[in-house]
Order: C-alpha cells, then structure tokens, then sequence
C-alpha cells in the first residue's frame, strides 16, 4: 500500500502541470481557475477537519494562514498558471523543481545559516540544468514571453522558499494544529487573494468553464492534485516519515515531460532531458543531508531526519 500510494503521489504530481496547460490553452483565465481551484479544496479539506474536530474557524483569522498562503500558494501558482500559457508543461514541471534550491540560497543568504558544500555545489548543478533548457531556446526565433514565463516561473518559486521558510515557523508556534488543517487554511487564503489579483487583471467568462477541457482541468486539479494526492502525501508521512514522500520531486519532472510529449505533443530535445536530469541531479545533492537519514533509518522519523527536511527541502506543494 505504501508503494502504491506513493507511486500514485509522482503519478498525479507529474501530470498536474500538463492538466494546469490544458486548462489556461482552452481559454480558463490563470488567475481564477488557480484560486477556485485553491480555495475549493482547502475549503473542502478545512470543513473535514472541523467535523471530525480536528481543526476550529478560528485558525482561518490567525494572520500566519494569510502570510503563509500569500507566499505558499498565491505566489507560486500565479506565476505558475501565468506563465503556463507561453510555456511547456515540462519546462515548466523542471524550473519549478528549483525550489529546493531557493530555500538553500535564502537561508544562507538572509539567515545566515551555513550550508554544507555539497548541498552549494547541488545548487550550482541545478541551475546549470536551467540554463541547459533556457539558453537552447534563446538560438531561436522564441516569443519574449517564453522567456519571461521562464523567469516568472523561477520567481514564483522564490515565493516558495519564502512561504516554506516561513511555514517552518508557522507549524513550530501552531504545532497542536493539524498539518491537514494548516495547509487547508492557507490554500483559502491563497485563493482569496487569487480572487482578488483575477478582479483586477481579468476579465472571466463563466461559459469558459463549460467546456470539457477547462472543466475537466479544474475537476481534475481540484479533486485528484489536490484532495487526493493531498491525503495520499500526509499519509505516507504518517506511515513513513517526512523525508521518503518529498522524493517525489524526482521522479515527477520526467514523468511531467513524458506526458506533455507523449499527449500534448511538447517538444523535447536531447538538451531538454539533459537540463532534466542535471537539475534532478542538483536537487539530489541540496536534499543529500536529509536522503541520507532516509537510507540509514527508513523506518524511523528521527528529529534530526525532520530538520533535514524542514530545513532543506519542505513538503513541497504541487496541489
């Protein structure tokens, strides 16, 4: 079981992304399909906890869900959504896996934490890989907005680091809160203000999402990125501990590429799966602190195996 539902989790977080292109090519405006989207299932999931009375409304007024979900979810995938109408599913799949190494540049950079030299050298490697799949397109006749959908895709994961940096703290003041509840709360928050970016920079047709394309995109996005893959996740951490469900970030990316090719007719070139597995490779070694606790106690959830994965690479969301 414990196989299958992760094997489920890199399935269904693989092919988020091409679900979200679908989605934004039939015409869903990015903005407010991300935040019905996020606000839909937090909400859902939030209702949940408050009936088996794990979770009370009063966690939706504390200002560290609005923090949390302007940073975690607003700023990621509004970059996301956006930029995904100028760039691939995959492309975007493989920058967004830069994560990781955000949060290690920040805490050194601004917490002055010191990292250990393999996870700086990891850093350098990811970002080779970026730049093996950007430079390529440069030597061609490329629309500018690919290029700035690329670098607002790597931004929008600085507002991730910045989110998971922050949630670390968040989850050690509200640590009698469930973890389901926390990022229930924060994807309606996040949705909120999705909301409110989409009043301002868009114009929504409700008859868009009477197509089976933009439809589907969401139900699918909603239901399965993210109540199921939600609830798969949190109970793999359950049974495991919180490093071993985080591995799915690489096996996802080549999974993400493989379906935009295979169902979507993305280009992929030789330099395309390079900068793939080289930014796969420079995670690997941002995260190798943590990986290495995984290998050495796989059945134990040791503190020193949690802040490894709280401090290098948080539970990521691709919801």
């Amino acid at each position: 079981m414990i196989m299958l539902a992760y094997s489920l989790v890199c399935l269904i977080f693989g092919t988020t992304f091409l679900a979200i292109k679908i989605g934004v090519d039939a015409g869903a405006p990015p903005f407010f399909s991300a935040g019905l989207r996020f606000f839909m299932a937090g909400a859902v999931l939030f209702l949940f906890m408050v009936i088996r009375g794990k979770a009370s409304f009063a966690l939706l007024l504390r200002k560290e869900m609005l923090l949390t979900g302007a940073a975690l979810t607003f700023g990621t995938f509004s970059a996301l959504y956006w930029s995904e109408q100028y760039v691939s599913s995959g492309f975007a799949a493989v920058l967004s896996a830069t994560g990781p190494m955000m949060i290690l540049l920040m805490q050194t950079a601004f917490l002055r934490q010191k990292a250990p030299a393999y996870s700086l050298i990891g850093c350098i490697i990811g970002f080779t890989g970026v730049l093996l799949l950007v430079l390529p397109g440069l030597a061609v006749d490329v629309s500018p907005l690919w290029l700035i959908g690329c670098g607002v895709i790597l931004i929008g994961e600085c507002g991730y680091a910045a989110g998971a940096i922050y949630s670390k703290k968040v989850t050690t003041t509200l640590k009698s809160e469930s973890p389901v509840a926390l990022n229930a709360a924060q994807m309606m928050h996040g949705g909120v203000l999705l909301f409110i970016l989409s009043l301002f920079t868009e114009k929504v047709q409700p008859e868009v999402f009477l197509s089976f394309k933009t439809a589907g995109s969401l139900l699918y996005l909603t239901v399965v990125g993210s109540m199921v893959a939600h609830t798969l996740f949190y109970w793999l951490v359950a049974k495991t501990n919180p490093v071993f469900p985080s591995t799915w970030l690489y096996i996802s990316p080549p999974i993400a590429v493989g379906v935009g090719f295979l169902f979507y007719g993305e280009t992929v070139t030789w330099i395309t799966v390079l900068g793939v597995f080289t930014i796969i490779a420079g995670t690997i070694l941002v995260n190798a602190g943590a990986l290495k606790q995984l290998l050495l106690k796989p059945k134990r959830s040791t503190p020193q195996a949690q802040s490894a994965a709280d401090g290098t690479y948080p539970r990521k969301q691709i919801l």
